[in-house]
């Protein structure tokens, strides 16, 4: 990896860790947005049943898709989401697969023809009152 990449996701990942997230949804704050991005509220959707939460969140910027993906690794990561795979096409983006406990994170990168779109797709469990 060259030293401008290195220097490139040391800005992006200190832009993140500079500025708190700003979640939509507080049930999903564990998952951190890069400083940079925009919440599109009229593209997403957040389902909530008794015993689950599920979101499509959609986010714009533009922000280079490769480094974007890796900032949202290690901030992901740091936030106790563990990496399950990474699947990359071209022309169709990126898409990275996490989980933590019985959750489910799904975020797909790619570029639109002025921006760099990231959808995060969540799932969440919600524990019951007994």
């Amino acid at each position: 990896m060259g030293v401008v990449s290195l220097l490139l996701i040391g800005f992006v990942v200190t832009g993140c860790a500079g500025t708190a997230p700003r979640p939509p949804r507080s049930e999903f704050e564990d998952i951190p947005v890069p400083k940079g991005l925009t919440y599109q509220p009229d593209k997403s959707t957040v389902i909530e049943s008794p015993s689950v939460k599920a979101a499509r969140l959609i986010y714009r910027g533009r922000l280079e898709p490769e480094s974007l993906g890796q900032a949202l690794r290690a901030t992901l990561e740091a936030n106790g989401w563990r990496h399950v795979s990474t699947t990359t096409a071209s022309g169709r983006g990126t898409i990275q697969v996490y989980e933590k406990a019985s959750n489910a994170l799904q975020v797909h990168i790619h570029e639109g023809v002025w921006y760099t779109y990231v959808e995060l797709d969540a799932t969440r469990s919600v524990q019951q009152n007994r």
